[in-house]
């Protein structure tokens, strides 16, 4: 307890310093540590840059002849900026991001000199057999390689004596097999991107350039470092193991949006001054629902780059909350009983400078947007098991369907007035034409579709919110690239399945053979449609019995569908991931959930035992001293009856481990009675920092 103690009382007496005043400074140096198309054209010979400049619009193979060119310039430019290392920035199956140093150091005549050629700008060669590979990489199989990917624009890292120039790469084995989450992310968006060029081409579109968008939302915790040093299953797993509801915690509903703590608005100042050197967009910032919960998001950009900017906003805000002396938790759960965090992924397909999922105010343009509206539908009726697969893991499996998160049966919300439209659709009536019995698609407008024209729905996993769709099922901690992978392939291929059919249209009834059409699309993948209550028992029935929607509620039936025949067709016959490929993702999977699995285990053994056991029998022995009086005798029972609960889930747990079955079950019987016991051991005897200490007191 002196611990906890002497760690509040120097949380209270610490003094926030303040930040410095940015002001306009901000436009001086947004992204100045981004070697950015700006960067590019005055470091680069004008041909090279012209050619450089094709690859990155076109996703076209890069020229090898101006790789040197282009290796030159970005050397001299992060020296010039203090770098003297360069790395390849990728992201492994371990979810997060992976970076080996070099010095830029070379001897040239027995000379030190900075060298950076052209070859190690492109290629490198890591160790592929020390990453996950479900078994595509063995340990004597170590060669793996990194390429350059010249559509995300290399970085620096700034630290306390330098910086380290980071080239965004891909990450793939000797034999060619896939090891990383940004292959397959790049596949697929040129796979969409051909998709929709193919659709707009049926409506006698002139060619544009597709950009697919996202904008991801970052919700986080802060707890004081000097509290989370003092919880072993913090520092081990991401989230609390044990821990009794504090009587206050989210119920008030008084932290979302409230006024931002002086030293969590230090904090959030120092991240944003982070990010914006780095080119990241971050535009709002504010108190979540629960106690100590807060988010970030960045402005719109191309999916790629704003799903790398995502791994770096989680790596910026742990460092810098670590510079703060706080910690970020990005755990899915850290804390039982109060929201979780997400990570919204919001999702959206420009046309030139046409956002495709805007209704338009014209024939054409709603014809276009019901189109692909129905695609997405056909997409996430026909593969939601797959969008499922794409938020699993052990933290978001105590999140979804909680407080908030959106449960586990993925489903579509569209809001009244459009889900209106697509009955009308269906039924071939319309309340909102005027000339005509029905509405009649690419002749009578529709009703006005404004961007607010229905509500929100926070427990639907999909949700269109009025010019894009919001997935709001990823795990805060999880990278966006799983999801949005297989959102961009199962979209396309719902896109070419329409387009077979409408470029078979004759010129004279185009309209009315798309109006049967979508009918037909529409009445085929309706179910997946719902704008009620997520959390509601009734839905989870109507959803599984009548509907037949999937309701995967655990990561090991979660990553099932990557073993799926058909599924394992669709990523094949779209060149993102082969058969092996998948069936290594799922071995990865499984195996990362079954270890991390295992150590909340050990950890929550070991506290028990180790920890929290010996406190309370000493408690109870203490109590043996005042046998007589009838309160203690009573308080005395108590303890032992929990004491002997909490023997019997410490020896259930043990069992459990040893045969590796039912251990989150164990977990949590030993946590009710642990639980418990908080509430009657002494305050000034508990061992581990409070809820109500970690949640209120920074």
């Amino acid at each position: 307890m002196q611990k906890r103690v002497d760690a509040v009382c120097r949380i209270s007496d610490r003094h926030t310093v303040p930040a410095e005043a940015q002001g306009a400074k901000v436009l001086e140096y947004f992204a100045e540590d981004v070697f950015d198309i700006e960067k590019m054209a005055a470091h680069l010979p004008k041909s090279a840059y012209k050619k450089l400049m094709a690859t990155i619009n076109g996703m076209q193979p890069l020229d090898p002849s101006i790789a040197d060119d282009v290796a030159t310039a970005m050397k001299e430019w992060a020296v010039s900026r203090g770098a003297t290392h360069y790395t390849h920035w990728f992201q492994p199956l371990t979810g997060g991001t992976a970076e080996k140093h070099d010095s830029f150091l070379e001897f040239s005549g027995g000379k030190a000199i900075f060298e950076f050629s052209g070859k190690t700008l492109t290629v490198g060669e890591p160790d592929a057999s020390s990453f996950p590979s479900g078994g595509l990489r063995s340990t004597f199989e170590a060669r793996g390689y990194t390429a350059w990917d010249p559509t995300s624009p290399a970085f620096i890292k700034r630290h306390d004596n330098g910086g380290t120039l980071c080239i965004p790469t891909i990450f793939c084995s000797y034999t060619g097999e896939v090891l990383d989450k940004k292959t397959p992310l790049l596949r697929s968006t040129q796979v969409l991107k051909k998709a929709v060029v193919r659709l707009m081409k049926c409506f006698k579109q002139p060619e544009e350039p597709v950009k697919v968008t996202l904008g991801v939302e970052q919700e986080y915790f802060l707890i004081d470092k000097k509290f989370y040093l003092q919880r072993p299953d913090l520092l081990q797993t991401g989230r609390t193991l044990y821990g009794a509801p504090p009587a206050k915690h989210q119920q008030l509903e008084d932290h979302y949006f409230g006024s931002i703590p002086p030293r969590i608005l230090a904090f959030m100042t120092d991240v944003e001054k982070e990010l914006w050197r780095l080119g990241i967009p971050a535009k709002t910032r504010h108190n979540e629902v629960a106690p100590a919960q807060f988010e970030l998001a960045p402005i719109f950009e191309e999916l790629n780059l704003a799903v790398d900017h995502n791994m770096l906003v989680m790596e910026v805000l742990r460092q810098v909350a670590d510079r703060h002396g706080l910690v970020c938790l990005l755990h899915e759960k850290p804390f039982a009983g109060i929201n979780g965090s997400g990570k919204h992924n919001n999702w959206g397909i420009a046309y030139g400078k046409r956002n495709l999922l805007d209704p338009g105010s014209n024939p054409a343009e709603n014809a276009v947007f019901l189109t692909v509206l129905t695609a997405v539908i056909h997409a996430l009726d026909a593969h939601s098991d797959l969008l499922r697969t794409a938020t699993s893991g052990i933290g978001n499996d105590h999140r979804l369907g909680a407080n908030e998160a959106p449960p586990a049966i993925i489903s579509m919300f569209v809001g009244e007035q459009l889900e209106e439209v697509i009955n009308q659709i269906v039924k071939g009536t319309s309340t909102h034409a005027k000339k005509s019995a029905s509405l009649r698609i690419g002749i009578d407008a529709l009703p006005p579709l404004n961007r607010d024209a229905t509500d929100r729905n926070r427990t639907s996993p999909f949700a269109f919110t009025g010019n894009k769709f919001e997935f709001r099922a990823p795990g805060s901690s999880q990278s966006c690239a799983e999801a949005n992978m297989i959102l961009n392939t199962i979209v396309a291929e719902a896109l070419d399945a329409l387009s077979d059919k409408i470029e078979s249209f004759k010129a004279k009834t185009f309209n009315e053979e798309l109006q049967a059409l979508l009918k037909k699309e529409i009445a085929a993948h309706q179910r997946v449609i719902f704008n009620g209550d997520g959390y509601a028992k009734e839905w989870v029935a109507e959803a599984t019995k009548k509907r037949g929607l999937p309701n995967l509620t655990s990561t090991p039936e979660a990553i099932k569908p990557l073993l799926v025949k058909e599924n394992q067709k669709l990523f094949e016959r779209y060149g993102v991931l082969t058969k092996t490929e998948l069936e290594s993702r799922y071995e990865v999977f499984r195996e990362d959930y079954e270890r991390r699995l295992e150590i909340e285990g050990r950890i929550a053994l070991e506290l028990a035992k180790s920890v929290i056991r010996p406190v309370v029998i000493k408690e109870y022995l203490a109590m043996g001293e005042s046998r007589g009086c009838v309160a203690v005798d009573a308080v005395r029972q108590e303890l032992a009856k929990e004491l002997d609960a909490m023997n019997a889930s410490i020896a259930s747990l043990q069992k459990a481990l040893e045969s590796g079955e039912d251990i989150s079950q164990a977990i949590g019987w030993l946590r009710r009675s642990i639980d418990a016991l908080e509430g009657l051991v002494d305050d000034s005897a508990w061992p581990l920092p409070k809820y109500r200490e970690m949640l209120f007191i920074y």
